[in-house]
């Protein structure tokens, strides 16, 4: 079991979507009484029950007991009231929508303490931009995350540019008490590892949209060659509606540049609600 860092004992995360349980669910293996809230019960329900799930796998794999199992869970509440949201570390994982997030973080600001430290899951709005609109931005980062976050060890920590050092170095160490890796990056458009990757997803819907190949063979193609997901399973898993807000994100912040330029392809998934394995259809059909 990974230590807690001793600043920090209590955890909430906002969001019971993916990446809001799948956070959350680290958070409580890390030790941490961790509450995760949602202000819709059928989602917060649905967190629950694949939080459980999750965690028996491993069991069944060995990498807990089912004693740990129950442990871990009992660290676990669950709540669709905002004001039970006060807690030494306050993580967002809602929609990326800028002007949500802000309004989210001042309720959350309003019913914490001061020593609080407020942290966004963003996979590419500005840090250092939603961070003007808080009282205390100097105790605001980035603290994102990668699908499924209980799988994935790599973890950015983003300094905006009124982030402390001290804050920073509080969140290296408790990523490394999880059991993750902290890659520390400048708040800039994407990061480093949505930048990067971006033509990982674009250069295939060009291939599809020019049509080079269909999206199974781009896939095949791509794992052959050793990744360990093809760009439109990978999208599918991250939800088509995130990785076009994402590439809409950086396409804008970046000057609009050709190469960075929003699929139609994807456009038209998600305008048809196909976002991929939660809405069971995307590129793929899933049961």
């Amino acid at each position: 079991m990974a230590a807690m860092h001793q600043a920090i004992k209590t955890v909430c995360v906002c969001g019971a979507g993916t990446m809001g349980s799948g956070i959350a669910q680290v958070m409580a293996q890390g030790g941490y009484s961790t509450l995760l809230f949602d202000l819709n019960e059928a989602v917060l329900e649905k967190a629950r029950s694949s939080i459980y799930t999750s965690l028996s796998g491993f069991a069944a794999k060995g990498r807990i007991t089912p004693e740990e199992r129950e442990r871990i869970f009992s660290r676990l509440t669950f709540s669709n009231n905002i004001q039970t949201c006060a807690a030494d570390l306050v993580i967002e994982a809602i929609i990326e929508d800028a002007a949500a997030k802000e309004h989210l973080f001042q309720q959350l600001a309003a019913i914490n303490e001061p020593h609080t430290i407020f942290a966004t899951n963003t996979s590419s709005l500005s840090v250092s931009a939603i961070a003007e609109k808080l009282p205390q931005a100097a105790r605001f980062a980035g603290m994102h995350f990668f699908n499924p976050a209980p799988l994935m060890k790599l973890v950015e920590v983003v300094e905006g540019e009124q982030t402390s050092g001290e804050i920073i170095e509080t969140m290296r160490s408790l990523i490394k008490g999880l059991g993750k890796t902290p890659v520390v990056c400048k708040d800039a458009p994407g990061f480093i590892v949505n930048r990067v990757a971006r033509h990982y997803y674009l250069e295939a819907l060009k291939m599809a949209e020019e049509h080079l190949a269909d999206f199974e063979t781009i896939d095949a193609l791509l794992e052959s060659a050793g990744f360990k997901m093809g760009p439109f399973r990978l999208m599918d898993l991250i939800g088509n509606d995130i990785n076009l807000a994402v590439t809409t994100s950086l396409y804008e912040a970046c000057g609009k540049p050709a190469r960075l330029r929003p699929s139609a392809i994807q456009m038209m998934k998600v305008q048809a609600g196909e976002l991929g394995r939660k809405t069971g259809k995307g590129y793929y059909t899933y049961e």
